[in-house]
């Protein structure tokens, strides 16, 4: 798993796979545009939905509940694992609010 800063982030997420591990909550209250909303409570459960062909780019709020899902899915066999320096605190980019 590596850790991209947010102009990393930012170049390659669009061609991923990108995924809010944050409850739906606090997704709901605002996420990076394009972003699947898979809380780390339900990845268990809910892994298959991601391509394991794919890059899989994983945020929640700080980076501790994306480092846990991004060893989850390392044991279901996804490599290409990059999570965002700082969580959705430090994002600057669009986002998207549910009103």
């Amino acid at each position: 798993m590596k850790t991209l800063t947010e102009d990393d982030f930012r170049a390659g997420y669009r061609k991923a796979q990108l995924i809010d591990v944050r409850e739906p909550n606090e997704y709901e209250g605002g996420h990076i545009l394009g972003a699947r909303n898979i809380p780390l409570s339900q990845m268990k459960q809910r892994h298959k939905e991601i391509r394991p062909d794919k890059p899989v780019y994983l945020y929640c709020q700080n980076t501790v509940r994306s480092g846990r899902a991004a060893q989850l899915l390392r044991k279901k066999g996804v490599q290409d694992l990059y999570t965002l320096k700082g969580g959705y605190k430090q994002w600057t980019g669009k986002i998207k609010t549910k009103k």
